[in-house]
């Protein structure tokens, strides 16, 4: 007759050895090899997009992430950029699919210069100059479609969000300003 503790122990030993519930699997091996969630391949996504050394104050990267699968949305002033883009997000960890969304902006001299004299406008007051033009990608992105203009970033203040609309529409050349910067929190 078997002592009552080497049952437990041998009870124990082969309920470690059986099979577990299809989720229970997939979450255990996500966790020993590592898998990123999706909190951390957004994290990469970001840094891999920001990362990119054609990426300007001109265009506008944004991307979901589902699951493995990553969308990318924005517009850019390079066709190079749009491929760019989807190339070193596929390379990140935990990607499975990447949908590239991406708007290749048409090359325009009166588009380029409407860029410039925003940039000029925006960049040059005092209260903005100091907090966001000296980064090495500055957070106001200024995107012209057709002398169509869009604000896009994130600001520190209100009062930024208001004073960088209020010079992109006092520069001549725009046909609309939108103005969709975003309050940092």
């Amino acid at each position: 007759m078997r002592p009552f503790g080497a049952f437990l122990c041998g009870f124990a030993l082969a309920s470690l050895l059986a099979p577990l519930p299809a989720a229970a699997q997939k979450r255990q091996s996500a966790d020993r090899i590592g898998l990123p969630g999706e909190d951390r391949v957004a994290r990469e996504v970001r840094h891999e997009l920001v990362m990119l050394p054609y990426y300007g104050v001109f265009d506008n990267l944004a991307f979901s992430v589902n699951g493995g699968m990553v969308t990318l949305f924005g517009q850019v002033t390079r066709p190079t950029l749009k491929s760019d883009a989807e190339n070193v997000v596929k390379k990140v960890e935990g990607v499975t699919e990447v949908v590239n969304k991406i708007q290749v902006l048409p090359l325009s001299d009166m588009d380029w210069q409407l860029r410039r004299a925003i940039f000029r406008a925006i960049y040059s007051e005092p209260g903005l100059n100091i907090k966001y033009a000296y980064q090495a990608v500055p957070p106001i992105h200024i995107i012209v479609d057709n002398g169509h203009v869009t604000l896009v970033g994130v600001v520190d203040s209100e009062t930024d969000k208001n004073l960088a609309g209020l010079r992109a529409n006092q520069t001549p050349g725009a046909f609309s300003v939108t103005n969709n910067l975003t309050v940092e929190k």
